[in-house]
This record gives structure tokens, sequence and C-alpha cells, in this order.
């Protein structure tokens, strides 16, 4: 995707510091000769679970550092609320960590690793209880405040370091890939209670992580990050639904992407000379090459919807809750994902396949499609 659309993306969520927690303005950030964050503007909204996504080395971890202060840009302007903090170290801006390693003290006990941040800050006697009280309460861990950290799982330990980051009542919560320690289960259940616990208290929460499913459970905006430059800002449904490039496409599930040239205002013709309906929108006054795209749980087997292709099928996989079958057509391999709806279910694929013009998304062309 060129700089330039890729800026032009940016600006369209203008900056409002009245309703920001977080805020960057052009920021940019060196390590050498290499650009880890370039150019990046980014408001994220008082309250919200704000999720940062990409791949390794897309600059967001350097992002979410140097909005805790443990990174400087060596460009640009980093505020909290209307309160510009470059060059504050950690210790003077109002927010607080959770790194994936949990960092728990081992020979203190669940309390007092809660309660450690507040007695530094001077707070004393029956607040500190309350506050530690309320917010173990909060994150499912009440009755456990005597205990040391070995004698709690994993998950449990994860909650110890929420608490102990929530109990200052900062205004800006920072997770850096909290959950990527914990196994597939856990993490999936620890997904839902931490976005309970976000809407519980209110506190703004930025999260890291190059796990796109676990982004779309938790945040209610992702930006996703790509050469240290945001790609789309959105809900997860706009994201999904109607990704711009064919990175953000690639990296959020998968599409079938096919190549081809805007024929009308509301159709693509296909390299192998198929026409595909899309919505006029989608185009918004492209001309010449694009890459036409498709979900596959969009896509119906057989003839049933405006936009058809025929071929032959290459691959079945069961995964569950779907079977995935892959189609050799003219125009490319085709995934399709049919449910499960019913068990022992498998449907007969006679070659043909249709899918809806509303279900068509179009991007400018297929550089990024391989996105991991």
């Amino acid at each position: 995707m060129a700089v330039e659309s890729r800026a032009e993306t940016e600006r369209q969520h203008p900056v409002s510091p009245v309703a920001a927690d977080v805020r960057l303005d052009r920021v940019t950030k060196n390590f050498d000769d290499v650009t880890a964050v370039d150019d990046v503007s980014l408001e994220i909204e008082r309250g919200s679970f704000f999720a940062l996504l990409g791949p390794s080395g897309c600059g967001k971890t350097t992002t979410l550092r140097m909005i805790g202060g443990f990174e400087e840009p060596n460009a640009g302007t980093i505020y909290l609320g209307e309160e510009p903090v470059t060059g504050k170290p950690p210790y003077k801006r109002d927010v607080n960590t959770v790194f994936q390693s949990y960092a728990l003290f081992p020979h203190l006990s669940i309390f007092e690793n809660v309660g450690f941040g507040l007695r530094r800050r001077g707070v004393r006697g029956a607040d500190v209880r309350g506050r530690v009280t309320e917010i173990l309460r909060l994150v499912g861990l009440s009755g456990m405040e005597k205990r040391k950290p070995r004698q709690l799982s994993g998950g449990q330990q994860q909650r110890v370091a929420l608490a102990r980051a929530l109990v200052n009542r900062p205004r800006v919560l920072l997770l850096d890939e909290p959950l990527g320690a914990l196994d597939l289960k856990l993490r999936k259940q620890m997904q839902l209670e931490m976005k309970a616990i976000q809407h519980d208290i209110g506190i703004t929460f930025v999260h890291v992580t190059h796990d796109q499913e676990e982004a779309m459970t938790m945040a209610d905006r992702i930006a996703i990050m790509n050469g240290g430059r945001i790609e789309q800002l959105g809900t997860p449904g706009e994201l999904y639904e109607h990704p711009q490039t064919a990175f953000v496409a690639g990296f959020l599930g998968i599409s079938n992407l096919l190549p081809g040239t805007v024929s009308a205002m509301d159709a693509v013709r296909l390299d192998d000379g198929t026409t595909v309906k899309v919505p006029q929108e989608a185009l918004r006054g492209r001309s010449g090459r694009v890459a036409v795209g498709v979900r596959p749980e969009k896509i119906r087997l057989g003839h049933g919807e405006e936009n058809r292709l025929s071929g032959h099928l290459l691959e079945t996989a069961y995964v569950g809750v779907a079977t995935q079958y892959v189609l050799d057509t003219r125009a490319g391999n085709i995934s399709v994902y049919v449910q499960n709806s019913e068990p022992g279910a498998q449907q007969a694929v006679t070659g043909e396949i249709s899918w809806s013009p509303d279900s068509t998304f179009v991007v400018d062309s297929m550089e990024g499609a391989e996105a991991e």
C-alpha cells in the first residue's frame, strides 16, 4: 500500500482531545537506521478497549512503550488527555503496564503484591485494605489474599498482575501481550474476563497483540499496523467486513482475493473473463487494476447467488465448526467454509460456487495478500 494512502487512512480519524485518553501526533521512532514507528497519528477514546494489532516487527510494541514512557519518540508528541507527556519518565505518567511476564513478588502474599504500589504512593491502613479487597473481588480472586503467587495457576497470576496495575486507578492501562504465556483454552477464557473487567471499571485499556482473534474478541477498536504505520483503523466488524488493503484482508482471517479490472461502476472483470458484481461504494471511484475479495464463509456451494464461479475440488478439511473446501477455478483457488450445523453432515461438492455482491469487497491490489 502506498504511503500516501496510509496517511490518508490516518487522517480519516480526526483528533478530538476532549474525548481522548491517549493521542499520538505524528510520532516517529528510529532505532539506528531502522524506522520502527513512522509518522503515526492516533487517538484512543476515553474508556475504550483499544488494540494495536500486527505481525512481529510492525511497530505495535514500540508504540505501546512510547505511550508508557519506556521509549521516547524521535519526533512527534504523545498526549495523555490534554497533557503532553513526551520526555516524562514512566513514573510521572498516569499509566500502568501489564507485561507477558507477570513479575509478581514471590515472597509476598497476593494482598501484599496488589497493595505494593498503593503503599509506595503513601496510601495506608483501611484505604489499602478497602481498595485491594475491591479490586481482588473485581478480578475474581476474593478469598485468595493470603496465598503466594506459586500457589496460583497461570490465569490467576495474570489476574493478580492485572489487579496490581488497576488498584492505582491509572488513566490508561497498557497491556503488552499479557495472555501470551497461557494455554489456548485459558487464554480464550481470560479474553472474555478481561473484556468484562474493562467494561466494569471503565479505564482505557491499550492492548498489544499479534493474535487476530484475541484483538477482535476483546477490543472496541483496532489499529492494524504494518511496517511502522497504521494500515487501517476501525471496529472489528469494519476491519473484517470492509478491509481497505490486501494486507488487512489477509491478516484478519482468510480472504479469497481475485485480481481483475474495473469494468463498470458496480462490476469487476476478473482475469479469467468472469464479471463479478460489487457494491458501488466498494469501488469508490476506482479504475484500472484491483482485487476482489470475499470471505470463505460468505460463499455458497451451488449457484444460488449472483456472483458465480466453477471449478473442481482440490482439498477438504474438517475444522470443527465448519468444513473447509478448496476449489481450483480459472480465477484462482477459492476457499469455502460450510457450517457443520448437524452432526455428520457433509455436502456434496459439484464445483459450482456463488456469493452475493453485498458480501464482496475491493482492494487496490494484491500487494500484502500473503500477510501472516
